[in-house]
């Protein structure tokens, strides 16, 4: 029978090499790089398996004078890297997939900090990087710019070698060197290189025919380039954008638009919703005869189809949709809706990147763990006994570990003390612009909801009486946490001195409905998004409001999810007065007193209550009562009682779903006592050592 959604799965020709469907995965970082080669191509591995048509590497650095460290991406700076891309090339071919690999060279992002090289750029200037790098860059020369190219075209016979089938040229972010020609506000160029459009992208035309002559005839030759820069009235358009498709409409074999900055381009959904580059990208498909692809965190099957059907796109591109269900093109060519992991768009997955570890995805806790874990997205190893399970609370990481162990085969029982599902995730989804975050639990509940192995039971709360007496072998303890009223954080590792008649509030009251009124300061010592959305809900509510951080940024640890700036943007639209590098050290009868991060200088601020939002504590009073009792456990055929997510420690929502997905992996297997729990890459001696 045929199906409106058929359209997705047509084979689609990319120069020489045709993809067998329109799911296009772009390229995306993972924390993973050149350190963990094999974790890399694991997961993409299971991207294969789970039906996407293009799959392509993250950036790949093409020589050694252009570098991004601390950031761990792949490199292709000579042979020696080949075998390691080979591996995945050959892991995203496991199952029809195209392989595709992104070469870039980073210009003026490029410090240089690990090869300690002199940076190239195409203009002089200070390297642009996240982490302000005291560096400047010096100007390519003509013969330069030919050495560029040239390193170009040996990083495509490399990559010919290890058996990929596409390439993509980085020009989009801000982080290709291809971008920085294009725009004016990294081209000051006077000769042939800079001044007008045609100029400005001769270099990208001469790359591209010149990867062309080398590996054309078996490689498609794919150009990302920025739909938009947001830099200053020097900054590359969309306007230009369409004349520079329109002037080499035949130029590359694929047009793979994306926005001009990483934060535009991956923005979260509190800022960005599905299809958010929409209208940069509509239109532009009537300029060339060659295929299209954009982005725009697609998670709706219907969306990509109107994506094709309105001509705006021939390939549906992904990142984060890819990383939160790799399975996502076979469940909508199986007609499995209910069962695809939705993106929830929070970027956890790109503080991977940001702070140079192992990425994490809130939906799929698999994710990076294919080979160092040998988890699986879809499926688990079956149980080893007819142990039952009692799991209490119904939480993120108590819904995960229910739908793995009922995955498993083991026989669940689920213990809720509340009226509802989703423990936290169902009270903040309720806050400003959060709505997605719901699906954590939707998609959880809705698996469960299927299982006639598992048992949910609603205000059941329970203590270490019921639990002991009715009998289960193991215990899975997901009890949650709740926000501290102490002023406890960072900041101070102390109760601060606080006046029982000023009225005081943490995000759990706001959250349930407990509403302050008039000027509210609200002590942000958390540093993720709580601290912004609980004042957009206190605007929301009619109240005045001036935010206090220790830190220099507002929402500091935000920036990791690319999302700081515009956190305060919207802040100060709302009227928020925001006081950086200051800390409320007490709370007086309507006042309280603040002292500068530095010098411990002092001033007071009036209010009508206070907020505080700095760290939470966990619930394990249950747990510690079971401690007390262990003794009894045989007696009553308890094996296990094991404590997981925001009730062992208090973290993201990405920690919680990975705990209870690890302890529904773990739970029966043997004891590997002091061993390490995964697997890891371990690099090789080389050459002499003196």
């Amino acid at each position: 029978m045929t199906s409106r959604y058929d359209i997705l799965f047509e084979p689609m020709k990319i120069g020489p090499v045709t993809a067998k469907n329109r799911f296009y995965q772009v390229p995306h970082c993972n924390g993973g790089g050149y350190r963990d080669p094999s974790a890399v191509a694991a997961m993409r591995r299971t991207k294969s398996e789970g039906g996407w048509g293009v799959i392509f590497t993250e950036q790949v650095e093409i020589h050694h004078s252009s570098e991004i460290a601390p950031f761990i991406e792949l490199h292709l700076w000579d042979d020696d890297d080949i075998p390691m891309l080979a591996k995945m090339a050959d892991a995203m071919h496991s199952h029809g997939a195209l392989a595709g690999i992104e070469l870039a060279y980073s210009g003026i992002n490029g410090p240089n900090l690990y090869t300690k090289e002199v940076p190239l750029a195409v203009s002089p200037g200070p390297i642009l990087t996240f982490t302000s790098d005291p560096v400047n860059a010096r100007a390519l020369d003509k013969s330069e710019i030919a050495d560029v190219r040239r390193w170009y075209v040996n990083a495509a016979k490399r990559a010919k070698t290890a058996g990929y089938d596409l390439i993509c040229l980085y020009g989009a972010h801000g982080f290709g060197i291809i971008q920085h020609f294009l725009s004016r506000a990294t081209n000051q160029r006077t000769d042939e290189y800079g001044g007008s459009l045609e100029n400005r992208s001769r270099f990208m035309r001469e790359l591209v025919e010149d990867i062309k002559n080398a590996v054309g005839d078996s490689m498609g030759i794919t150009l990302r380039l920025s739909l938009e820069e947001a830099i200053d009235e020097h900054s590359f358009t969309n306007t230009e954008l369409r004349e520079v498709i329109e002037m080499h409409r035949d130029l590359p074999d694929l047009w793979d638009l994306a926005h001009g900055s990483w934060e535009d381009c991956s923005g979260t959904s509190r800022f960005k919703e599905e299809a958010a580059q929409q209208n940069l990208v509509s239109g532009i498909k009537a300029l060339t005869d060659k295929p299209i692809v954009g982005v725009g965190r697609f998670t709706s099957p219907d969306a990509m189809v109107k994506q094709i059907t309105s001509g705006t796109l021939d390939f549906i591109g992904a990142a984060r949709p890819s990383i939160a269900d790799p399975f996502l093109p076979n469940k909508i060519k199986e007609g499995r809706f209910d069962d695809i992991r939705e993106c929830i768009g929070c970027n956890i997955c790109v503080t991977g990147d940001m702070t140079m570890s192992i990425s994490r995805c809130t939906q799929n806790p698999s994710f990076m763990e294919e080979w160092r874990k040998g988890w699986h997205p879809e499926k688990m190893k079956p149980n080893r006994s007819d142990s039952k399970v009692l799991i209490v609370g119904a939480g993120p990481a108590g819904l995960e570990s229910a739908r793995a162990l009922g995955l498993r085969g083991y026989q669940v029982t689920l213990a809720e003390a509340t009226d509802h599902l989703g423990g936290r995730v169902h009270l903040e989804r309720a806050l400003p612009n959060l709505s997605a975050w719901g699906r954590v639990a939707d998609y959880r509940v809705g698996q469960i909801q299927k299982m006639a192995n598992l048992e949910v039971y609603l205000q059941s709360s329970l203590d270490a009486d019921q639990v002991l007496d009715f009998g289960f072998a193991h215990v899975c303890l997901a009890t949650g946490s709740s926000w501290r009223r102490d002023g406890v954080g960072r900041a101070h590792l102390r109760p601060i001195p606080i006046d029982a008649a000023m009225p005081l509030f943490t995000p759990d009251d706001i959250m349930a409905g407990k509403l302050p009124q008039g000027h509210v300061v609200l002590f942000d010592d958390d540093h993720y998004y709580m601290g912004g959305v609980i004042a957009e809900r206190l605007v929301a509510a009619g109240c005045s409001v001036t935010l206090v951080t220790p830190a220099a940024y507002v929402s500091d640890w935000t920036r990791n999810t690319l999302e700081q700036g515009f956190i305060h943007q919207r802040l100060a639209a709302l009227g928020i007065n925001i006081e950086l590098n200051r800390l409320v050290t007490r709370i007086d009868r309507n006042r309280l007193t603040t002292a500068c991060s530095y010098t411990g200088d002092t001033k007071e601020i009036t209010a009508n209550a206070a907020v505080l939002v700095t760290s939470r504590l966990g619930h394990d009073e249950l747990w510690h009562a079971l401690k007390a009792r262990e003794g009894e456990w045989a007696a009553h055929g308890v094996q296990s009682v094991k404590l997981i997510g925001d009730a062992a420690a208090p973290a993201p929502i990405a920690w919680a779903t990975y705990a209870g997905h690890r302890y529904a992996n773990e739970l029966d297997e043997d004891d590997i006592g002091d061993a390490l729990p995964f697997r890891r890459e371990i690099a090789q001696l080389s050459g002499d050592v003196h």
